[in-house]
């Protein structure tokens, strides 16, 4: 039997309240090891369901993730150590984490803007599916991420990337993208079956802090995305303030309107209607809320827009 483990009061108090009688499942799963999980990268692998059975026929335990074709939960075998990680035909990435480029599903002629993109996890992905055609602008404030970026594009063979350092809530870009990415900073409590550290961070001061730098990030998004072109928001929390709060606000006079996501195989729960005080607009309904008891996945949350 896995045991509670000791949780901030804050904490306990927010997700027994959201949950309710669902609120046991929810401290359960956060106590379970995260499974590992892996991409096969098709920018190195021509045939993936050939490579993954190549892989079972070398002894390792695959599980496909139900929304990607080329993903795979592994067992008995730590893949970071592995001959096909350092040829860069894996990448090791958490099942959810897989959502927001599959979301956004960029075209191989598209111009696409990775607003908050170290280490790099998506920014690849999203090369990926774009075979290495059209053009990645990669961005992060943080220099130090920046260099675990420049790794993992080297390691996947990732060629159609521009790499930039700046703070996305000051870019100035007027309608230049045809799609955008925002896996914003978050207060990262969706990740405490890989970390369970992020807790000691963790407050209700630091997620409405946090709020206000992802409704910036959404307004310098908004003003550099074409007319008719698709933003996706996503963040690792469950914090109503930086997930339905922060969608409230971009629905009103950003010019962006919300669209539904469905993935086969994906299990999502309801969004929140409304925390505390505030009411949130009923559109935020059409946003994914992922619970760690969801998919046995991390906690995850994304939206997807198109500007009007």
């Amino acid at each position: 039997m896995v045991k509670e483990p000791i949780l901030p009061a804050h904490f306990k108090e927010r997700y027994a309240q959201i949950l309710g009688n669902k609120n046991g499942e929810f401290l359960k799963y956060c106590a379970l090891p995260l499974k590992k999980t892996i991409r096969i990268n098709t920018l190195k692998v021509n045939d993936a369901a050939r490579f993954a059975k190549e892989l079972q026929a070398k002894g390792w335990n695959l599980e496909k993730i139900p929304w990607c074709d080329y993903a795979f939960n592994i067992s008995g075998i730590e893949p970071g150590k592995t001959y096909e990680y350092f040829l860069g035909q894996i990448y090791v990435q958490e099942a959810a984490s897989l959502i927001p480029a599959i979301v956004l599903n960029p075209e191989e002629n598209d111009f696409v803007y990775d607003m908050c993109s170290a280490p790099g996890s998506k920014t690849t992905h999203l090369a990926q599916i774009m075979n290495n055609k059209g053009c990645i602008v990669a961005n992060d404030i943080s220099y130090k991420r920046l260099k675990a970026l420049g790794f993992n594009i080297e390691l996947t063979g990732t060629l159609n990337v521009v790499v930039t350092e700046g703070d996305g809530t000051r870019a100035k870009t007027d309608e230049r993208f045809d799609k955008i990415l925002i896996d914003a900073p978050c207060s990262c409590d969706g990740t405490v079956r890989k970390d369970w550290k992020a807790l000691s961070r963790w407050n209700p001061k630091a997620c409405r802090f946090m709020a206000q730098r992802q409704k910036q990030l959404l307004k310098v998004a908004a003003k550099a995305l074409k007319s008719g072109g698709t933003l996706v928001y996503s963040t690792c929390t469950l914090s109503p303030e930086e997930d339905e709060g922060v969608i409230d606000f971009a629905l009103n006079g950003l010019g962006l309107e919300i669209q539904p996501i469905k993935l086969n195989g994906l299990k999502s729960s309801d969004c929140m209607t409304g925390w505390e005080d505030k009411e949130f607009d009923e559109r935020v309904k059409n946003c994914l809320r992922i619970w760690p008891q969801d998919n046995d996945t991390e906690g995850f949350f994304v939206a997807k827009f198109k500007k009007i």
